[in-house]
């Protein structure tokens, strides 16, 4: 059963939804958590809910002093959830929500609300709780395992892959990871090629020459000749099936793998036509190809620029097409996330796709609803928060920046990837905002951490200069 999603709320829920994520940007955790706790009593499949509700209570614990000798009671709580489990794991689940307020990564608790949440039949509830503990604890591979058999159950057979190919890096000596990930790949091929879905042998393989294609088709790689083969062969039947979705798909599939692009959106878009637009990947399929075109050719402007200087033939020209190429793949961009969002106006996730793309291109005005709107995403929120603060900077809302990108860092705590970016644009706006002490601090805070980031080490030494100067 599919996770319920803020549009199938009741008004009175989501308007208590509303209060909840307005009361965390206030920072006001414990309403946010009473209300998101109310919320998720009735809606207990309310996913988003439930994440945002853990995202509020592990910046509540991170940004409260732990108190010295204070006894944990959670063992007890974690005991009686357990024998709830066997006779209302609903129940259980309320249970162990109250434990996970206080200690939003307790691995037991954690634990038994991904049993309890799969008993319920909550399965994407247990994915949550177990990719909560990975979130502290990246590398656990017991837990990792524990997710892989998850998706296995759920027949989610490539996340699956994922997360045996993860154990592996992290324990090449892993011999089950490895065969179960061997396992989960097959599967997921067999799905991908229609195998599951065959009634006979003779539904896959018509005959001895059909054979002969299938095989080619299924190589990672065609030769060229194969490639033309295969295309011949796959016209002939789309002009004796010229409504087939099927053919025109495939045609497309193999015009990219010869990177002809034309061809290969061409073909795509007619496969689109012949759905009339119904099926989404096919849809995606021509967008990302036109992104693919677009892509390669700034490439080729920008090779042609690196090899020829500035006062040679057609340096000028091509330095215009190169601007205007990226503006076109900018406008694609956009309109595909646009298109996307408007399909699925709740997905947080393609308001924060949008917005990027919208930054990216220098629309910032426009960027910002969408950031704003993409923060309820417990999953986009800090991502969200760092852009809407480049987007403050670049309109000269210098204060608001700083805001929000304050509370974007006060809500991490590991100096990570995403931390020193938050970290470095809030360093810059203290710069612009003409506060040089401030701004230097968070560029130390960087410099402690990792030396080569950007020009972090210049300016911190040059700052160190300057005051040994001085004296």
């Amino acid at each position: 059963m599919p996770a319920k999603t803020e549009k199938e709320l009741s008004e009175q829920l989501r308007s208590h939804w509303l209060k909840a994520v307005a009361a965390i940007e206030l920072r006001n955790f414990g309403y946010a958590i009473s209300l998101l706790q109310g919320i998720l009593k009735q809606e207990p499949e309310f996913l988003t809910g439930r994440q945002l509700l853990r995202r509020t209570e592990i910046t509540k614990h991170k940004a409260e002093k732990k108190a010295f000798f204070n006894v944990s009671t959670s063992a007890i709580s974690i005991m009686k959830a357990q024998r709830e489990l066997k006779k209302d794991p609903k129940r259980a689940v309320e249970m162990i929500e109250k434990v996970l307020e206080d200690e939003p990564y307790n691995r037991q608790a954690n634990l038994v609300l991904k049993q309890a949440a799969v008993a319920a039949g909550w399965p994407e509830i247990g994915v949550f709780a177990l990719q909560t503990l990975l979130e502290e604890k990246a590398r656990d591979t017991k837990i990792l395992h524990e997710l892989g058999r998850l998706y296995h159950d759920l027949g989610d057979s490539e996340k699956e892959v994922e997360i045996y190919n993860r154990i592996t890096e992290i324990d090449p000596m892993d011999a089950e990871a490895a065969r179960l990930g061997k396992d989960a790949s097959a599967h997921a091929s067999m799905k991908t090629g229609g195998w599951t879905q065959a009634e006979s042998y003779r539904d896959l393989i018509k005959d001895k020459e059909a054979a002969v294609s299938l095989e080619q088709q299924s190589r990672m790689v065609l030769g060229e000749d194969s490639l033309e083969q295969q295309i011949e062969e796959t016209y002939a039947r789309h002009q004796a099936e010229p409504q087939s979705v099927d053919f025109a798909r495939k045609l497309g599939a193999l015009y990219e793998q010869k990177e002809d692009f034309e061809n290969a959106i061409a073909w795509c878009q007619y496969a689109a036509d012949l759905t009339s637009g119904s099926d989404g990947g096919i849809v995606r399929k021509v967008s990302d190809l036109q992104t693919k075109r677009s892509e390669r050719e700034i490439a080729e402007h920008e090779e042609f620029l690196r090899a020829h200087g500035s006062e040679e033939e057609g340096y000028a020209e091509r330095s215009e097409a190169l601007l205007l190429a990226k503006k076109k793949r900018a406008e694609l961009l956009i309109e595909d996330a646009r298109k996307r969002a408007e399909r699925n106006p709740t997905d947080l996730q393609l308001r924060f796709e949008l917005g990027e793309h919208l930054l990216h291109a220098g629309l910032f005005r426009e960027a910002l609803p969408e950031l704003q709107r993409a923060r309820q995403n417990p999953n986009a929120r800090l991502k969200s928060m760092n852009l809407l603060g480049r987007c403050y900077r670049e309109l000269g809302m210098l204060d608001l920046a700083a805001k929000q990108l304050e509370e974007a860092a006060k809500e991490m705590t590991t100096m990570d990837a995403m931390k020193k970016e938050i970290v470095y644009n809030l360093g810059l706006v203290y710069e612009l905002m003409g506060d040089g002490e401030k701004s230097i601090a968070s560029m130390k805070q960087i410099f402690e951490s990792d030396y080569g980031y950007r020009d972090v080490a210049a300016r911190v030494e040059s700052d160190y200069g300057r005051k040994a100067s001085d004296r």
